[in-house]
Parts: structure tokens; sequence; C-alpha cells
């Protein structure tokens, strides 16, 4: 009997030894598979670090290999690029572009052709923008639309010259829109301020007050209500859409602005103008809240008690323009000539 159960033991412990083998080669597969899944995501996470790094590091690189002095290079053949000395050892670079239906016309032309173009009637913009972003695009619409566009690179920017401050920055729109107004015979002169260029906007609007002087009309884009936080604001740069997410990144790469101290207070530039005014703004506006433009409408609207000279235009998040995408918008050129020919009514 004792044998019996002996070999009943041992057939159970040679079944359990089978089974064991057999279990085995599968752990070994899935422990294997699980190796190899984490060894790839080990080295997916480590790209994406390198990429992180490097991408704003190249692009940084290429900004600063880009020959400004050369606007055709970028697609603008109907503009020219000057510069301006706004102040003792400044030097500023001022784009000029003339409306898309003088583009033959324009080309091969000097600085000359252009100043004089100026007074041909058509409408004036004079575009002040954010800490990079879609300059060139909104150049093109504007353009399209028949109007003479003059981007301005603040000190310290591109190719100019000097340390950028807020005095500084606002002292060159200034001396710009005295330019172009010694130029440009009764056409109407506005301004675009984009995001950080909408507190340089204001600043100077009320500048030019002091002075007795005004803009015909003006526009901001993806304003905020003050600059306190503007100079800590995510860059909008070309790749804004991933970096904002890494706003040290950008900070010490893209920021012209980071070394100094900036109020830009719009909230009380608004209060003293009575200029007619135009707000564009995404609702899903990644940079600045949207909140902003309701509370700049506000303030706009009470201080000059009109609804007709102060507009809102928002622009429905479902259409996914962010903080630099407004451009792309199919409408946006009948909102500007709608805006500008209120103007001259």
């Amino acid at each position: 009997m004792k044998r019996k159960i002996i070999q009943s033991e041992r057939k159970d412990q040679s079944a359990g030894r089978l089974q064991q083998s057999d279990r085995k080669p599968k752990d070994l597969n899935v422990h294997a598979r699980s190796q190899w899944q984490w060894t790839w995501t080990k080295m997916g996470l480590l790209s994406l670090c390198i990429l992180s790094v490097l991408i704003p590091l190249l692009l940084h690189l290429f900004s600063d290999s880009i020959d400004l002095s050369r606007p055709s290079d970028i697609g603008l053949n109907h503009t020219i690029n000057m510069y301006l000395t706004p102040g003792e050892g400044v030097r500023v670079g001022v784009w000029h572009t003339v409306p898309e239906h003088r583009w033959k016309e324009a080309q091969g032309k000097d600085l000359d052709w252009y100043e004089k173009a100026l007074g041909d009637g058509s409408p004036i913009f004079i575009y002040l923008h954010g800490n990079g972003g879609n300059s060139v695009l909104v150049i093109q619409v504007l353009s399209a639309v028949g109007y003479h566009v003059l981007v301005l690179d603040y000190r310290g920017f591109g190719d100019s010259t000097g340390e950028p401050t807020e005095a500084g920055l606002t002292s060159d729109a200034v001396y710009l829109y005295h330019w172009v107004k010694a130029r440009s015979g009764n056409s109407p002169v506005c301004v675009w301020g984009h995001s950080i260029g909408s507190g340089v906007t204001t600043n100077t609007a009320v500048k030019l007050l002091e002075q007795g002087k005004q803009f015909d009309g003006i526009i901001l884009e993806g304003a905020f209500v003050t600059g306190r936080r503007a100079r800590d604001q995510p860059i909008e740069h070309p790749f804004t859409w991933f970096y904002w997410k890494f706003p040290y990144i950008q900070f010490f790469l893209f920021n012209p602005l980071k070394n100094n101290i900036f109020v830009f207070p719009t909230n009380e530039n608004l209060q003293k103008l009575r200029t007619p005014l135009m707000i564009l703004h995404a609702e899903d506006d990644h940079i600045v809240p949207f909140a902003s433009a309701q509370e700049i409408y506000r303030i706009a609207e009470k201080a000059q008690n009109s609804d007709k000279r102060v507009k809102l235009v928002p622009f429905d998040r479902s259409l996914g323009y962010l903080h630099n995408g407004l451009y792309k918008d199919p409408g946006l050129p009948d909102i500007i000539r709608e805006f500008v020919q209120s103007l001259m009514t």
C-alpha cells in the first residue's frame, strides 16, 4: 500500500514539474516582452527630452540666420527694408509693404518710390508685433485688402540695435508714426498691436495724445489687460503650440524682454483714449485668456461711452486659432475692411 502511495506521489511531483516546465517558456516570453517594452518606452522618453531641448536651440540659430534686410527671401516681394534712428545709438528695422494691387509696379523700386507711395490715398497700418509669431502672415492679409503695412522691429529685436525697454519700444513706435504721417498725406493711419505689441500700441496712443495727435483707428489682437503678466508670458514662437508648456525654454531662448521690467498699463491707457477701437481675440487663446478681451472691451466702452466706437470680435474656440492664428480666418479681411471704412465715414 505504501508503495502505491509513494508511486502516486512521484507521479504527482512529476506532473507538477511538467506543468512548471510548460509554463516557464511562456513566463520568459512575457518577461522578455515586458523588458523590451520598457526599454523602448525609456528610449522614447529620452528622445522626447532631447528633442524638446534641441529643437528650440535649432530654431534660435535658424532665426538668427535669416537676413531681415531681404524680405523678398520670405515671400514679401513688394516690400522694402529700411532703418530708422529713433534715438541716439539706436537703429530699428522697418518693413514697408505696399498694397497687393501695386505688386508689379513695386518690383525693383527704391526707398524713395516706397516713401512717395504712402501718399497714394490707401489706408496705412503700423503693425506692432508680439514676441515672435505671425507678422508675415498678417502683412499678407492687410496688403491683400489694399493697405500699406509698416512693421517695426523694436530696438533689441531682429537686427535692430539697442536695449528693449518699455520706454524704448514706445519711443520707437511714436517715431515711426511721425515718420509715416510726414509722408502719408490724407491717408488714414491705423495701428494694429498683437500681444505684447498691444501694450506698445496703447502706450504709443497715449504719448501721441499728449502731443495732440492720434491714430485714426486701433486694432488690438490677443491683448492683455496689463503687462505685469506679459513679461513672463510664454513666447509666441511659431512652435509655441508645443513649447508653451515649457515656458522656461522659451523664456531664455526667444525672449529679448526677459532682462527688463515692463508694465504696459493697457487698462489705464484705454481710459484716456477716444480713438475707434476693435478688439480681436480667439476664445481658445492659450496665452492671453479671452476674459482679458472682455475686460478690455468693458474698460474701453465705458471710457468712450459708445458701443459703436468700440467693438469686440470673438473667434469661436472650435476654430482652433489659439494666440497666433487669427490670420487664418477667411472672414478677417472683411472684418478689417468694414472697420477701416467706418473710420472714413
